[in-house]
């Protein structure tokens, strides 16, 4: 089959262990393709969506206001090296990257809400909080931030943020996809989030949206890791108010105990703004925010980035000198200190809320970690010509 010409254009920016895909046409018959660069083969991934094939691979380094092209030939054997490899146990999907365990993503009737834990960092070691256990759970502050997961506490008066009491919880439905390959891994998961209340004397269930969560690991370096997030919300059978309050958070992370600020250790929190810990980033809306600090003597960093197609972009932070940090669109009167500035939203049956997050794991600080100009790759990635 014919070659494609396809021609990266860095932009502005420097761009280094970058996702890249582009849509091309192809017969529908053809599922695999052959991706040469200017130093050899490159893995390449492919799926079908609509309008074509979608090719993915990963840009290793290209200096800003530069160009690169690729050959790309339709058809032919795939790679069969798995550099992002997911592996289904009960109730968890492990993933791995280029050997190394990364995260899980964990699931089930027993977990209040689906959540990814461990994660692993830089140098092997876990960068979140390790979860609760029936022994030392309750001696835990906030016991249910579990490592990274969705939430929020106010959903029609439901609390979908705490676990226990009358607490709503998030319930497993199926997978979309479960896929892994040479350049990335993905799992879509479905689920609903549940409260219960009593209606006439007898405890009812009420679905209150329905969860669309697309993960996406990719086959990038131990200190450059990348967690990708597709999140939607749709309204189910009434109009679902995400009420205004600072308990929340779409996309949340727990660091590990060593990387708080308040442990006195050298933690440190960072927004796109320069703002540093709790005192100047809480509350504040950012592009990205970075909480870093040492884990067994080695400092690592994880930043969220919020995507400009995201609700409410740029989104407020709910994070803390305690080791939590969230994207957070809603709270604004906790955070103004105004009860006039109320940011409620109102989801109809039918509607959906999109929020698209980027965690990045690295090396050091913020500084050192480049998060600003690793921004750039999530929101303003390279343009890719064809031709």
């Amino acid at each position: 089959m014919a070659d494609l010409k396809l021609t990266v254009h860095a932009g502005p920016h420097r761009r280094v262990h970058c996702p890249v895909s582009v849509v091309i046409d192809a017969p529908s018959r053809v599922s695999r393709v052959r991706l040469q660069g200017a130093n050899g083969p490159v893995p390449a991934q492919t799926s079908k969506v609509e309008g074509g094939l979608r090719v993915s691979w990963i840009l290793e380094d290209l200096a800003a206001d530069t160009s690169t092209t690729y050959h790309l030939k339709l058809g032919g054997r795939s790679s069969s090296r798995k550099g992002v490899q997911l592996t289904e146990k009960r109730n968890k999907i492990k993933v791995a990257v280029d050997g190394a365990h990364f995260t899980s993503y964990c699931y089930g009737p027993n977990l209040v809400r689906p959540h990814l834990y461990p994660v692993i960092g830089p140098y092997g070691d876990r960068i979140t909080r390790r979860l609760a256990t029936s022994k030392d759970g309750r001696e835990m502050d906030h016991h249910h931030h579990k490592s990274v997961w969705i939430a929020h506490g106010e959903v029609n008066g439901f609390n979908n943020w705490g676990e226990g009491g009358s607490a709503a919880r998030t319930i497993h439905k199926e997978f979309e996809a479960v896929e892994d390959g040479p350049v990335l891994g993905r799992i879509v998961a479905i689920s609903t989030w549940t409260g219960r209340a009593v209606w006439d004397g007898d405890y009812r269930t009420h679905e209150l949206v329905e969860e669309r969560a697309e993960w996406t690991v990719y086959n990038t370096p131990a200190d450059a890791r990348i967690l990708d997030l597709h999140l939607s919300l749709k309204g189910l059978k009434e109009d679902v108010l995400f009420g205004d309050t600072k308990e929340g958070g779409l996309a949340s992370l727990r660091v590990e105990d060593s990387m708080r600020v308040s442990a006195g250790e050298g933690g440190h929190i960072e927004n796109a703004q320069g703002g540093a810990n709790e005192d100047e980033t809480w509350g504040k809306r950012s592009v990205w925010c970075d909480y870093s600090g040492p884990v067994k003597g080695k400092r690592v960093g994880a930043a969220i980035m919020d995507h400009p197609d995201s609700f409410r972009h740029p989104t407020h932070w709910h994070v803390r000198n305690y080791g939590l940090m969230t994207a957070n669109p809603f709270g604004l009167s906790y955070y103004t200190g105004d009860i006039t500035k109320r940011a409620p939203h109102v989801l109809s049956p039918g509607e959906t809320l999109v929020g698209i997050y980027r965690y990045f794991i690295h090396k050091g600080d913020a500084t050192e970690g480049n998060v600003r100009e690793r921004y750039h790759d999530f929101a303003n990635p390279p343009r890719v010509e064809t031709g």
